[in-house]
């Protein structure tokens, strides 16, 4: 665990990792899978990330952005389907206006990201996500975030299952107001979907690298509970974090400065 000054100093240190990580995959003619949430926490990540990009101009055309999940709405038929892509708080547009939009403005054409090269799981398939990542050989390095009520990891709740994979996920209440926080424009609990499709815990697990994100003082208590834990806990999923192969905590001083005494 890392504990930098400010959600600035972690989205640059965090943007050289993966910047340096996806030129390396370049360099070597791979790949690079780059697991991703949405919402607040990765937003400093992908901003540094553009202004270093704009200076560099590095090739991203390799990269695969390998998105956590996405909120499900009941389709005209009755069944579960995307949100809409143009609502502000869907993944497919946080993945596209706040990732390949902003990283895209900063590289010249030919070195962009590719549209196909964003991928979500498939409500209507989720198991199929898990085959088509191992078959492009594993997502290198995983952007992770934790809830701050519940450690919800993705949409994997509390009892999440180790070996849990992709799936449709009803969503808990502690979940919705947590989502609620972070996409203010739902305006009311009862707007926020009550299912979504994600990647299992062993899905993050399975990755080569992962960084966990902690900022802020509502993260304080997430922070103590991965501290406290050696394994996965299934009560606190984000604790998954301690069975990735290389895994690490990086927190802002807001989110590591209350004591394990405070929160007990």
């Amino acid at each position: 665990m890392r504990v930098l000054p400010s959600a600035e100093a972690i989205g640059i240190d965090v943007a050289e990792t993966v910047l340096a990580r996806i030129a390396r995959a370049r360099a070597a003619g791979k790949r690079f899978l780059l697991g991703c949430p949405t919402g607040r926490t990765p937003k400093p990540v992908f901003a540094a990330m553009a202004r270093r990009l704009l200076e560099t101009k590095q090739d991203l055309s390799h990269v695969v952005l390998v998105l956590m999940d996405e909120y499900l709405v009941e389709g005209a038929r009755g069944e579960l389907d995307y949100a809409p892509s143009d609502q502000p708080w869907s993944c497919h547009y946080f993945a596209r206006v706040e990732i390949a939009d902003r990283l895209n403005a900063a590289v010249p054409r030919g070195r962009q990201l590719e549209e196909r090269s964003i991928w979500f799981p498939d409500p209507r398939d989720p198991e199929s996500y898990d085959a088509r990542i191992a078959d492009a050989g594993g997502i290198d390095y995983f952007l992770l975030a934790s809830g701050a009520s519940d450690g919800h990891v993705a949409f994997n709740q509390p009892g999440s299952a180790r070996d849990s994979r992709t799936r449709i996920i009803p969503l808990s209440e502690a979940t919705r107001r947590d989502n609620l926080t972070t996409f203010p424009v739902f305006g009311a609990l009862d707007a926020v979907p009550h299912h979504g499709v994600s990647v299992g815990i062993a899905t993050i697990a399975d990755a080569r690298a992962a960084v966990m994100i902690v900022m802020g003082e509502s993260k304080r208590e997430t922070l103590w509970r991965m501290q406290r834990a050696e394994r996965y806990e299934p009560d606190w999923p984000a604790t998954i974090i301690h069975e990735c192969a290389v895994g690490e905590i990086v927190s802002d001083l807001e989110a590591a400065s209350r004591s394990a005494d405070d929160l007990r």
